[in-house]
């Protein structure tokens, strides 16, 4: 199959240009980036006008939940690769915490073997930590490995036992897989529900206090330094745990961290009251909406290069389970058709941050750090790759989602970056362009 975007604009070092922007063609031929010029020509090509909309790698996300298998009526694999594709990502990391838990060789491998299956985007399983993401007993990380897994976390669950903990790090450094770390020591979030601050003390919610990351983040840094390990911060919401990992980094630890869209967008303060006068339980999620501090401590640690990925954490729950008391509801919120246009709109369109930086943040970075067999702009390559209409303007509603499910506090709100074309292995997998 010969597929040619005609028309495409993209940073020019794609054609060895001098320029900062270039406007050229592209051919795709089974399954590969095979020319990069301007005036391409090619019988039998489906050929698509992309009247300068931008090109680039297509975006990979260090951290969903597809929830498959256990909990399909929430998202499965497929359905959770179709909102993927929507939001211009190609590739993702799913985490473990499904029913059953991807701690053993068969369920991981079920995961490879499912997304390999429905073909719309990559997913990239992860293997637990521990059996049953209880923090007792380490899994066999050799077997996960074998089995594709491209990184060991119990993320949804922090890992409370210390000398689990440093194991678990020396294993992983045996088998030259990151160690993904949900950081939360739960003696000090003590089943909080929101961060524990003005506004939980306002309205008489149980809150999680933000200590309860920094020393899992601060432990996580240290064990790196000592068993030379990669240690991946899942999630960062709080200034203490940015400052551990500039530390970690200044003695070149092997720590990589990523940060979420709405860690850098929201705060707690941000949390709305529903109409039956909660707090609105799509703006939960672990860990929570922290201070204005931490969040803006967050966005200068996105600015400054601290922080080296960003991720959604796309966790979908079904409306019934949203609409509890938000002491009730379970943590989590959808994000992978808006993450882009988000960080797009916050962030370049204010001329904060260059357009590069996002997808080095978005694409590039998150290919490298995990090692990802996946494809890019460049001849020779597989073709993974993403069109969006960096101008389009539109409203976040209950009807935008491809996701099974809508849980997400930024409906309403109106963004720009809109995803025209995404293309996975080659194949078309999203298309709005005739749209």
């Amino acid at each position: 199959m010969k597929i040619l975007l005609q028309n495409v604009k993209s940073f020019g070092h794609f054609i060895n240009s001098e320029k900062e922007y270039e406007v050229f063609d592209v051919l795709i031929e089974d399954s590969k980036v095979t020319k990069l010029a301007k005036g391409i020509s090619s019988s039998g090509a489906k050929v698509y006008d992309c009247k300068e909309y931008f090109l680039y790698s297509g975006l990979i996300d260090p951290q969903v939940h597809f929830r498959e298998p256990g909990f399909e009526y929430k998202e499965d694999i497929e359905s959770g690769s179709r909102a993927a594709v929507k939001g211009g990502f190609t590739s993702v990391i799913s985490m473990p915490n499904t029913l059953p838990t991807a701690d053993n060789y068969e369920t991981v491998k079920y995961i490879w073997d499912k997304q390999l299956e429905v073909g719309v985007c990559r997913v990239f399983p992860t293997g637990a930590v521990t059996k049953s993401l209880k923090g007792k007993e380490l899994t066999d990380f050799h077997d996960l490995k074998k089995a594709h897994a491209v990184a060991l976390t119990d993320d949804g669950k922090g890992i409370q036992c210390a000398e689990i903990f440093y194991k678990a790090m020396e294993n992983a450094a045996k088998v030259n897989l990151p160690l993904l770390d949900h950081s939360e020591d739960e003696s000090l979030s003590k089943g909080g529900a929101i961060h524990l601050g003005a506004i939980s003390e306002k309205y008489n919610i149980k809150g999680i206090d933000s200590n309860s990351e920094s020393v899992h983040v601060k432990r996580g840094c240290e064990v790196s330094l000592k068993t030379g390990a990669h240690f991946h911060v899942l999630h960062v919401s709080t200034k203490a745990s940015i400052d551990f990992i500039k530390e970690a980094k200044k003695k070149n630890a092997r720590v990589t961290v990523e940060v979420s869209p709405h860690h850098l967008l929201l705060c707690d303060e941000d949390i709305p009251l529903k109409e039956n006068q909660q707090l609105d339980a799509n703006f939960k999620m672990n860990p929570p909406l922290r201070s204005k501090e931490d969040r803006q401590a967050c966005v200068e640690a996105l600015l400054d290069g601290t922080i080296d990925a960003i991720a959604t954490d796309h966790a979908p729950h079904s409306p019934k389970e949203k609409a509890q008391s938000i002491d009730k509801a379970p943590f989590g919120i959808i994000g992978l058709e808006t993450a882009f246009p988000l960080i797009y709109t916050e962030f370049v369109k204010t001329n904060k941050m260059s357009l590069q930086k996002i997808f080095n943040l978005m694409s590039d970075n998150p290919r490298t750090i995990f090692n990802l067999e996946a494809g890019h702009l460049e001849k020779g390559q597989m073709a993974d790759l993403v069109l969006i209409d960096l101008d389009a303007k539109f409203s976040v509603d209950d009807n935008f989602f491809a996701s099974k499910s809508k849980n997400s506090p930024f409906i309403n709100r109106s963004l720009f970056g809109s995803t025209k074309l995404t293309i996975t292995n080659g194949k078309i997998v999203y298309n709005s362009l005739d749209v």
